[in-house]
């Protein structure tokens, strides 16, 4: 196929290029020439995508470290960091926003582009780590040395194909493939269809080790990327399952299918509110959907529980009988998130079976009877049971009953989020979410095939 048309889409103009080039430059000369100045033993270095020429269109975010030396206070680091950081904003007139990841960082926004200002170590090689910041600089440094020029529109291509089938990104919200982590695939496999047909055989448990370490054998994860600059660190770590196993279909659907052009470019659809609803009923199933307020936290922290409010919802319907076909959750990441459960059943019968122990063990049966009453026990297989009356026999009930102060414990939530869970929860109609979110939940697969 012919990349050159869908390159010209997704490449960084010559103009937004030199923009880029022109800001990065401007703002490490500033930097640098502050440490110097203030007597700061520190080196300002350009790392990320913008450094490697892998940056796709309009996502050229500014990188910039300040490397310190491996025997700085960590203290000291973390205060001249900012403070630097700070300096900067002030002379290019932008907000700083601090940010915290194994040192706290700023983001800014100067003359139309994000800029990352991270303080971290200056390290030669993994072993002298001393927090995950710090090794950006030596992934800048190899993809740098080991990715041919010819292969940067390759590692292009393959973000893309990624982004548009929902793939890309290793933040929490997303779950899939970091752009260093694509850069590498990249530089073992030599191009972006030499990957892809690969990826469509890939198994559980799949190596990749550029470097021969051979410690594979540390990681137990869906895939094993050995970061080249430190043994002791899969590159593939943040990678879930299900975005792995939607790159291998992805993949497949993409080699073996005639649409491929398609795969670059946002779905088309015309989203219309009456036509999905009317797809929920046609599925003939029991919606409920609720809505609470979010707290001002930090979006992987907020995704992490928010998924897991979501699936503890979910298994605790089910351990009551209630049987949840399908459960997902949306959040504006500012305002509020929306909890939507498609129910394959919402109501139940009033009674439900108690089973106690089995018959076989005396002194059990003996307590089970006295406390339910003889005369109320029966044998199913070999358990003795009883029937009582449930306490829920409908769904929204024992969803209400769950989100109050009182009884929030029954399920394991964020724990950001209980106070806000407690007092904002509200059941709201299918009418008021999101109409992407919606589609996304009723057609799942129509990302990774065209």
């Amino acid at each position: 196929m012919d990349y050159e048309a869908i390159l010209k889409d997704i490449k960084p103009t010559l103009e937004e290029k030199r923009h880029i080039d022109e800001v990065s430059s401007n703002v490490m000369s500033f930097l640098q020439k502050e440490c110097d100045s203030r007597n700061i033993d520190a080196n300002v270095t350009l790392v990320g995508s913008v450094s490697k020429n892998t940056a796709l269109k309009g996502k050229s975010d500014i990188d910039i470290f300040i490397a310190f030396p491996l025997n700085t206070d960590k203290k000291y680091l973390k205060e001249k960091g900012l403070e630097l950081a700070q300096l900067c904003c002030d002379e290019f007139g932008s907000e700083a926003q601090r940010h915290f990841a194994s040192h706290p960082y700023i983001t800014t926004e100067i003359e139309d582009c994000e800029v990352d200002i991270v303080p971290c170590y200056a390290i030669e090689n993994g072993s002298e780590l001393k927090s995950a910041v710090d090794r950006t600089i030596l992934h800048t440094r190899y993809v740098k040395e080991n990715l041919a020029e010819s292969q940067q529109d390759e590692v292009l291509l393959l973000k893309r194909f990624m982004a548009m089938t929902g793939t890309y990104g290793s933040e929490f919200k997303v779950g899939g493939f970091a752009g260093y982590l694509c850069e590498l695939l990249i530089i073992n496999y030599g191009s972006f269809e030499d990957t892809l047909k690969s990826a469509i055989n890939w198994k559980y448990g799949e190596v990749i080790d550029l470097m021969d370490y051979g410690t594979s054998q540390l990681f137990k994860d869906p895939l094993i990327v050995i970061d080249p600059t430190d043994k002791n660190r899969n590159v593939g770590a943040a990678l879930r399952l299900d975005k792995m196993a939607e790159f291998i279909q992805s993949a497949r659907n993409y080699i073996f299918g005639d649409n491929k052009k398609d795969y670059f470019y946002p779905l088309k659809r015309d989203l219309n509110q009456e036509e999905l609803l009317n797809e929920f009923k046609l599925r003939n199933s029991d919606l409920i959907a609720f809505r609470f307020d979010i707290p001002d936290m930090p979006l992987d922290t907020l995704h992490p529980q928010l998924r897991k409010t979501c699936e503890a919802l979910e298994r605790k319907l089910n351990s009551e009988e209630f049987n949840v076909f399908k459960a997902d959750y949306w959040s504006d990441e500012i305002i509020k998130c929306v909890i939507l459960l498609e129910m394959a059943s919402s109501r139940l019968n009033d009674v439900k079976v108690n089973k106690g122990p089995k018959v076989f063990i005396t002194k059990a049966c003996e307590n089970f009877a006295a406390k339910y009453g003889r005369e109320n026990c029966y044998i199913e297989g070999d358990f003795l049971v009883h029937m009582q009356k449930r306490e829920f026999s409908k769904a929204e009930d024992l969803i209400s009953h769950i989100f109050t102060k009182e009884n929030i414990g029954l399920i394991k939530v964020g724990k950001n989020l209980k106070k806000n869970l407690i007092n904002t929860f509200e059941f709201i109609d299918v009418e008021e979410i999101d109409l992407e979110f919606l589609d996304d939940f009723l057609n799942p697969g129509q990302y990774i095939v065209r």
